[in-house]
């Protein structure tokens, strides 16, 4: 054992001390580790490499200057990695964005790497070394989550909270605290071990306490499990269609009929005669709704008798409006062809729905046609005849921690139409659905997901999946629709400044410790 120790303890001093390319690479590998521990792979014990890895860089760094590369190096692999089937949209058409793929993926990769660098600078400015670096890191850490989330129109992807996806117990911390309050306990616990490069009885008191927060954060969750029975919204019977249309077909106007007979002929499946809802993927429908009765007209047919059919489509002002404008949005037709309810896109994609500085950059964006998307009002509550009230996202707005609801007037469930076929067999259809589910645990809401190409599924108010329809599948998914959880823990309350409080009490936590131990 004393060997071991001995060295980890030397392994521990080398990586402190590395120079040049050498400390680069170390940085860049426990960024890659990191990144493994994410969706879909899960590798959670590797975290227990990289933040310590990054710890010791961070000691051994002589100047701020080190220390914010330090951050963005391990910033730059970590998401590099995570976000590398970015790549796959912009595949889609290769002749006319397939050169934008190293630029997506590296450049990506290095700006996100900046808020990692913020956050190990702040670390090593604000903090000494020992148990008040660790805790400063997890702070910043979540801090800088919390500003990617919305510089730049915002990009809260794989947030490091996310790991947890295959551990619920752990995940219901996010009912308290958020995915933030998570990926801030996340990173402070992987750290820790850091500190017993110098081992002394604080230390290990440090270590094995943060284990034991981790431990009762899973035993609380795990309790909240075991009582978290939810009923279904009784008369409610949904039918999720998930056609699976290869992303390179969806638009060839030669086909646009024979994937809307597609969708038509899966929602007529057998079990049609006990649904009271049918949901469609973003775009399903492949027309202008609002003025094209024929479709209009098969989509009532195919409409269950009082119920309702929810598509996601494209909505757009009269062609000869000046200007003329589209908006990515959701319809809900009766069983007349009535359009009962409408919401549009608020949260759009740069560069895939609209280009930014549009008269500064000659880029087109990556979805069909030539004119950018207009965004909606804001995420809202639909009010829709037969349904309970519905809080609509359409495509990555579910991503965005707080951000999905409006607290005023807080729905009964969540919907969310994607169409993550841009992304093939990848990892971004697992880490979308992560995120998506981590939105149902923080908010006490049941979600509902209809993706194109998957994953389409039903999840209750514990982030448990109900039913599922995998990822590069056909088919249909048939399920009850659960009910909410009352408003009653603190994220579901007061949102994102639930995470905050938590930041400000390990941030006061930090500097007592240094001040008194």
């Amino acid at each position: 054992m004393n060997t071991l120790v001995s060295r980890l303890q030397g392994a521990a001093v080398r990586v402190s001390a590395a120079r040049g390319w050498r400390r680069r690479g170390y940085a860049l590998s426990f960024g890659l580790l990191a990144a493994l521990a994410l969706p879909p792979v899960h590798a959670l014990p590797l975290l227990w490499i990289a933040f310590p890895g990054l710890l010791r860089l961070l000691d051994g760094a002589e100047s701020g200057k080190r220390a914010f590369a330090d951050g963005w190096w391990f910033g730059f692999g970590h998401f590099s990695l995570g976000l590398y089937w970015i790549s796959y949209a912009l595949l889609v058409d290769p002749v006319r964005f397939g050169w934008l793929v190293p630029v997506a993926v590296f450049g990506l990769g290095g700006l996100l790497g900046v808020f990692v660098g913020a956050a190990t600078l702040a670390a090593r400015r604000l903090a000494p070394a020992g148990v008040p670096r660790v805790l400063a890191l997890a702070v910043a850490w979540v801090f800088f989550e919390w500003v990617r989330s919305w510089i730049l129109t915002g990009f809260p992807w794989n947030l490091i909270g996310s790991v947890w996806m295959p551990v619920l117990p752990v995940v219901q911390f996010a009912a308290l605290a958020g995915s933030y309050g998570l990926g801030l306990l996340t990173v402070a616990v992987a750290a820790m071990p850091a500190v017993l490069v110098r081992p002394s009885r604080s230390h290990r008191i440090a270590v094995l306490g943060s284990f034991a927060v981790l431990a009762s954060v899973a035993l609380w969750g795990g309790l909240r499990l075991a009582d978290g029975t939810t009923a279904s919204v009784p008369n409610v019977r949904l039918r999720l269609v998930q056609a699976n249309i290869e992303q390179t077909l969806k638009w060839k106007p030669e086909m646009r009929m024979a994937h809307l007979q597609e969708h038509l002929q899966l929602t007529g499946s057998p079990g049609w005669e006990r649904i009271t809802d049918v949901i469609w993927s973003e775009t399903a429908a492949p027309s202008f709704l609002e003025r094209d009765g024929p479709s209009r007209r098969l989509l009532a047919d195919a409409t269950p008798r009082g119920g309702l059919l929810i598509t996601g489509a494209v909505r757009g002002t009269a062609p000869d409006a000046e200007p003329f404008r589209i908006w990515n949005s959701l319809l809900a037709l009766d069983d007349q062809g009535h359009i009962a309810g409408t919401y549009d896109k608020s949260h759009l994609v740069p560069f895939g729905e609209y280009v930014p500085l549009h008269t500064l950059l000659p880029l087109d964006k990556i979805t069909a046609g030539g004119v950018d998307f207009t965004p909606g009002p804001g995420v809202g509550t639909l009010t829709l005849p037969g349904l309970p009230p519905v809080g609509p996202l359409i495509c990555y707005e579910v991503i965005f921690p707080g951000e999905v609801i409006d607290r005023a007037h807080r729905p009964a469930w969540l919907l969310n139409l994607t169409n993550d076929g841009w992304y093939g067999i990848s990892a971004g259809p697992y880490q979308h659905f992560a995120a998506a589910r981590l939105r149902a645990v923080e908010e006490g809401l049941p979600l509902v997901r209809a993706a194109n190409t998957g994953i389409s599924a039903v999840v209750d108010p514990y982030g448990r999946v109900l039913a599922e329809l995998p990822l590069g599948g056909r088919g249909i998914l048939d399920a009850a629709l659960p009910t909410p959880l009352p408003a009653s823990l603190p994220f579901s309350r007061i949102g994102n400044l639930a995470s905050l409080l938590l930041a400000l009490a390990v941030a006061l936590g930090a500097a007592l410790w240094a001040k008194f131990v």
